[in-house]
């Protein structure tokens, strides 16, 4: 339990770590991965060379800190934190390895006259805290998981039942467990855990699951992403037979229950949880409108599927929006970026409904300004970021 001199210290450093933030953090994985190489394998090196990774501490470890003594203010942040790290089977062991580097980072970049034995037990205390409500809300989803029905704990075989190219940059890989028992069902919009071993290095990684929960399989889509060293592993060497482990799935960006009109909007390989979100939308009756941006039709994933969907289903509106396109086949809605005009055509006359959207963060980020200003209340938008999670205000 934190004293009141220690959040008092927390409070003090809090314009510190707005300073240089970043800069602690870039310490911080510098002396973990060299204390600890063992945890490599949980970290997208991709998203350590960009910076991403760092950007994403930091702001959390800032958040954390601004919101000590009311961290239900923290809102939806926690439980992000917590489902990436149930993906990637985050365990309780690993937190004191954590926390050991960051109050080792602390101290480098800030100098023992700033960073006083006060003010790392301070953060020591803090770090604790949040390390118990992290790895307490993990156990109970971890259980949780090994003990439903078709759930298991842990990495779990699966067969490549099928590989099916989709574009020119997605693929669809149709997943069987090898044990030929039930899987755990999932909500649409989650993610799975990938384990995977690319040039005698492992790797872990979570891809949206993009077809309806059915209690036998899972479906994931993979974009090839320049660079990617298991994006492409599964593309050019993953075939029909072969094994993959995976973790059971996770994720709170998901499909809620509701009765107001549902506006799907995606970008890129954003597609793969709104699709499974629109096939579980379209068994009941509410009005869908399902508006995806994608650079040109050679990349545009899915849309035959989403074409028929909508030639069964009268409820559902579909719209596309092609940055470039040339010729009269296959033709978009639009031409060009997703702007507020269009988006404000292809949204239901009535802006009460329930908006759902991920992609580029560019993308999100304007999606989520357009929105607000074509009247959809913010607390009826919901976000997912594939990798670190940032801020889009």
């Amino acid at each position: 339990m934190l004293t009141q001199q220690q959040r008092a210290i927390i409070t003090a450093t809090v314009p510190i770590l707005e300073q240089g933030g970043e800069a602690l953090t870039r310490h911080f994985y510098k002396n973990l991965f060299r204390d600890h190489p063992e945890v490599l394998p949980y970290f997208n090196q991709a998203h350590q060379h960009s910076g991403d990774q760092q950007r994403a501490l930091a702001n959390g470890v800032l958040m954390y800190a601004k919101h000590i003594d009311q961290l239900e203010a923290l809102g939806d942040l926690v439980a992000t934190i917590v489902n990436k790290h149930v993906a990637l089977q985050i365990r309780a062991e690993h937190y004191p390895l954590v926390g050991g580097s960051l109050l080792q980072a602390i101290r480098e970049v800030l100098g023992e006259e700033v960073a006083s034995d006060a003010v790392i037990d301070a953060w020591g205390a803090a770090y604790g805290q949040l390390a118990d409500i992290l790895a307490g809300e993990e156990g109970r989803i971890y259980k949780a998981q090994a003990a439903a029905p078709g759930g298991w704990s842990g990495a779990r075989d699966f067969t490549v039942r099928s590989k099916t190219v989709e574009s020119g940059e997605i693929t669809s890989f149709l997943l069987a467990p090898a044990d030929g028992q039930p899987v755990l069902d999932f909500a649409p919009g989650q993610y799975i855990g990938v384990l995977a071993t690319v040039d005698g290095v492992p790797m872990r990684r979570q891809y949206s699951l993009s077809a309806a929960s059915n209690g036998q399989t899972y479906r994931i889509s993979v974009k090839r992403e320049e660079g990617g060293k298991v994006s492409n592993f599964f593309h050019d060497h993953v075939q029909a037979g072969d094994t993959v482990q995976l973790t059971p799935p996770s994720g709170d960006f998901v499909l809620r229950d509701g009765d107001k009109p549902l506006v799907l909007i995606s970008g890129g390989v954003g597609i793969t949880p709104t699709l499974a979100m629109l096939t579980a939308a379209l068994r009941g009756t509410r009005p869908v409108h399902f508006i995806h941006a994608a650079r040109n039709q050679g990349v545009h994933a899915f849309r035959a599927q989403i074409d028929a969907l909508a030639a069964q289903h009268p409820q559902l509106q579909r719209y596309y929006c092609y940055a470039e396109h040339d010729g009269e086949q296959d033709a978009p809605d639009a031409v060009g970026l997703l702007n507020k005009e269009r988006l404000g055509h292809w949204l239901p006359a009535s802006r009460d409904v329930d908006a759902y959207f991920l992609g580029p963060q560019p993308f999100m980020r304007a999606v989520k300004q357009y929105l607000r200003e074509l009247g959809v209340p913010e607390r009826q938008t919901h976000h997912e970021f594939f990798g670190p999670a940032a801020a889009l205000n």
